[in-house]
């Protein structure tokens, strides 16, 4: 199945090669120290893939075996952006609205005291649910999924802080889209964003098991040596099959650089519309101003699933050279992924170590300023 987006040479594209080289350059470095086993980068524009580059090992242990380009890397958190995605498509189709109660979609969420929480205020992360969790157990049984997610306990007032959810709020969004659309949250997902996009191949929330020989494992580097080790969180079956809406995505860089093509411009890509001009202005926008994040200890500038650069002197993972309106979402440790409206240009970056601050919000800024310092 060929690929969506053509290939573009960097100068067609008013991208600057050099600049490109040194993104490269920057990341096999990365590589060479054994920062992370290895990285995959895409840049598009115009709805041309300028850079599509593979590198370094997808495994290592107990041999390696080299990344390609149809390896796939977990997305951790970037998943949040295309789960969203899910639920901005039900309001353009009119079974919600963003300032509806959550409880009023999904019976049973109104239970602790949650009954007045918004959707805006789900996706902001300004539900008062942090750390709530949701066990292996309910991962194949959306039933029991369902009850765990009605009987999560609030931490504090909804609306009161945005403070990062980093599985809870997505987890209920799920929920959500399946009290809705009576359809399994992934298959929802699958069919109504990845597909229409070309991406069948290419973006999982939710990898059949006839796909886990493509996927990189996740690494994390030991804490007595930094050598490179094989985490047993993720590198499962069942941690990969289960498409965890806020964390267990599986994609390559050039599929994640498309989804944000599209939002780049406006909700089409390819001569493919996924949502209309308004609904990506509306869920890309500054709903918290500048609040500190208490996860992140600094303001993340919330829309409704992305982030964006704003003003603050400092954001994680978008870069500081980037424009205000720059959005997109990280991976713990080891990824992000953004679109620059003003431009026209989508990035990603995407590794296979799950990889400590500082070291890793320093090179994420690092990186993404080497990708817009290419845009001319």
């Amino acid at each position: 199945m060929p690929f969506p987006l053509d290939r573009g040479t960097p100068t067609s594209l008013d991208l600057d090669p050099k600049a490109l080289d040194r993104l490269i350059e920057t990341v096999t470095r990365h590589i060479a120290e054994g920062r992370y086993p290895g990285a995959q980068l895409a840049m598009a524009r115009r709805g041309k893939l300028a850079l599509f580059e593979t590198m370094g090992d997808a495994r290592i242990d107990p041999a390696r075996a080299a990344a390609s380009e149809d390896t796939l890397w977990l997305l951790y958190s970037n998943t949040k952006v295309v789960t969203a995605c899910a639920v901005w498509l039900l309001v353009e189709r009119g079974a919600l609205s963003f300032t509806d109660k959550v409880a009023e979609h999904l019976p049973g969420f109104e239970q602790n005291g949650k009954g007045d929480i918004t959707v805006i205020q789900l996706l902001t992360h300004q539900g008062g649910f942090p750390n709530a969790q949701v066990p292996k157990t309910a991962w194949a049984d959306h039933d029991l999924l369902r009850k765990i997610v009605c009987g999560f306990t609030l931490e504090w007032t909804p609306g009161s802080r945005v403070h990062y959810h980093t599985m809870a709020a997505h987890w209920t969004a799920a929920a959500m889209i399946e009290a809705l659309t009576k359809t399994d949250y992934r298959d929802f997902i699958r069919v109504n964003v990845v597909e229409p996009l070309g991406l069948g191949n290419e973006l999982f929330v939710g990898l059949p098991d006839a796909e886990a020989g493509r996927a990189a494992d996740i690494h994390e580097p030991a804490a007595d040596s930094g050598r490179q080790v094989v985490r047993a969180d993720e590198n499962n079956p069942e941690f990969r099959r289960a498409g965890t809406p806020g964390g267990g995505g599986y994609a390559t860089a050039r599929a994640m650089a498309t989804f944000y093509q599209m939002m780049a411009h406006g909700g089409a890509v390819n001569g493919v519309r996924l949502l209309s001009p308004r609904m990506v202005e509306y869920v890309t926008r500054n709903f918290t101003g500048d609040r500190v994040d208490g996860y992140m200890n600094m303001p993340m500038h919330r829309g409704l699933g992305p982030h964006s650069r704003g003003t603050t002197e400092t954001i994680r993972g978008l870069g500081s050279l980037a424009s205000p309106r720059v959005f997109g979402h990280g991976g713990v440790g080891s990824s992000y992924c953004w679109a620059d409206p003003e431009s026209g240009v989508s990035f990603a970056y995407l590794t296979n170590s799950r990889v400590p601050d500082p070291w890793h919000s320093q090179r994420m800024d690092v990186v993404s300023n080497l990708a817009h310092s290419a845009i001319r």
